[in-house]
């Protein structure tokens, strides 16, 4: 039998995350789902009960979910070679029929698991109700295929799920003037998500514990920056590696009109809730310059 001391931590808790649901109540999240947290079932598990919660506690929580382990491995269970240019998978005809498969059924998962939790989830990708369009997307010049980059968000599609009481789950595939399929980046199709929508929140779920400002000395982890500081941190040469273009993505989405920006260790068990309830928090956190990391009465 739990002692009273335990008892009274919880409840601790949960009025230390009175505040923040005060604050944030009715505003809308977007979530960045990847990395081990869609590998592990007890990380995918934690992530969506997490989300779950949030949307009964009042928020109004979008995921978008990306895929690129599965994609790598049906690609090459059918024989096909995995290029890359530039750090972009290269998407040729037949990787984008299995991309769209598998991003699918990834979808479809995610959407029972919250229905499990008795939150209405509604799985679609951003072909449906050309929820985005796109254009084909170079790197550096080089073709690389079926991959878009996002020229416009149906704001209006996701405004009506979300008055329905529904949670959105977008997997990134866009379409272009042609209606042809295009494989996003999946931090990419958060971050445009996010700002169209003009979301309190962007969380950014991934296999890294945040912004470092040495990589190899973990002591080093950046709490809270504000976009200025960000953008001087991306200008020093310091984000190396994949925290460049999420970097980027974030700063992006701040100018964009998202409130703050966060990038969470998906890896750790309701990461989001640390985050968004918790005086400690256990990422990177991006805010304007006007505001603070903490609410407190």
């Amino acid at each position: 039998m739990e002692s009273m001391e335990n008892w009274l931590q919880k409840a601790g808790v949960l009025t230390e995350a009175l505040p923040y649901i005060q604050r944030f109540r009715g505003q809308i999240m977007v979530v960045k789902y990847g990395g081990s947290a869609m590998v592990d079932h007890d990380l995918k598990k934690s992530v969506i009960r997490d989300v779950a919660l949030l949307k009964l506690v009042g928020f109004r929580p979008i995921i978008v979910h990306g895929g690129g382990k599965e994609i790598t491995k049906w690609v090459n269970k059918a024989g096909l070679e995995t290029k890359f240019v530039n750090g972009l998978r290269v998407t040729d005809k037949e990787t984008m029929e299995i991309a769209e498969m598998v991003l699918n059924k990834i979808n479809k998962g995610l959407v029972s698991m919250m229905e499990k939790l008795g939150v209405h989830a509604i799985g679609i990708s951003g072909k449906d109700g050309t929820l985005l369009r796109v254009n084909k997307k170079y790197s550096k010049g080089q073709d690389i295929g079926f991959v878009g980059e996002i020229k416009e968000v149906n704001t209006d599609l996701l405004e009506k799920l979300l008055n329905d009481d529904f949670v959105p789950v977008i997997c990134p595939v866009g379409s272009d003037d042609g209606y042809y399929s295009y494989n996003i980046n999946a931090d990419d199709a958060a971050c445009a998500i996010a700002s169209a929508m003009g979301a309190s929140k962007l969380a950014f779920l991934s296999d890294i514990e945040g912004v470092y400002r040495d990589p190899l000395d973990k002591s080093s982890l950046i709490s809270e920056m504000t976009i200025a500081e960000a953008q001087e941190f991306l200008e020093s040469g310091h984000a190396g590696g994949g925290m460049l273009p999420k970097l980027q993505n974030c700063i992006d989405a701040m100018k964009a009109g998202v409130s703050r920006v966060h990038i969470l260790d998906g890896r750790i068990a309701h990461c989001l809730l640390l985050e968004f309830f918790t005086d400690r928090g256990v990422g990177t956190a991006i805010i304007n310059e006007t505001e603070t990391r903490y609410y407190h009465e």
